[in-house]
C-alpha cells in the first residue's frame, strides 16, 4: 500500500498537485475496490470528504490518469487505472449492471498481435464486453 501511495504522491507532484488528505481517503477507498458509481463512492466517504470535493478530486483523478471511467450506457463506474491495479477488462451486464472483471491472456496477446499486423504502437486499450449476466438471463427466460 506505502507503494501505491508514493506513486500516486509523486504522480500527483509531477502533475502540480499536492498530497491531501481528501485525495488520500478518496484513492484508498478505491484500492482493491470494484469500480464504483460515484454516489456509491461519495457514500462511503461521506463523513469524511464532501460530495463537491469528491467530484473535484476524481476530475483531477481522471485528468492525471490515476482512475479511468467504464461507461455503461448513460452511466458510468469509476476504477483505478493500471498504474495502481492489475490490467483488467470488463462484462458489463445490460441490466442490472453489474461489472465483472476478466484477466485474459490470449485476449492480451490478441491486441498485442493486431497491434503489430497494423505496424501499430499500442500504448494502452480498454475491452469492455455488455451483454447479459447469468442472474438476468435467467429472469428473461422465467418471463
Amino acid at each position: 500500500m506505502i507503494d501505491l501511495e508514493n506513486t500516486l504522491e509523486s504522480l500527483l507532484k509531477q502533475n502540480g498537485y499536492s498530497m491531501t488528505k481528501q485525495r488520500s481517503i478518496i484513492f484508498n477507498m478505491l484500492v482493491g475496490q470494484e469500480p464504483l458509481t460515484m454516489n456509491e463512492l461519495i457514500k462511503m466517504v461521506k463523513d469524511k470528504v464532501d460530495k463537491v470535493s469528491v467530484y473535484r478530486i476524481i476530475s483531477v483523478f481522471e485528468q492525471i490518469g490515476i482512475t479511468q471511467r467504464l461507461n455503461i450506457g448513460w452511466k458510468y463506474k469509476i476504477e483505478l487505472t493500471d498504474k495502481f491495479a492489475e490490467h483488467h477488462h470488463h462484462l458489463i451486464c445490460l441490466n442490472c449492471k453489474k461489472v465483472i472483471p476478466i484477466n485474459e491472456n490470449s485476449l492480451e496477446k490478441f491486441i498485442e498481435q493486431i497491434a503489430t499486423q497494423n505496424k501499430f504502437s499500442a500504448q494502452t486499450h480498454q475491452v469492455e464486453v455488455q451483454g447479459y449476466c447469468t442472474q438476468c438471463q435467467d429472469k428473461q427466460t422465467n418471463i
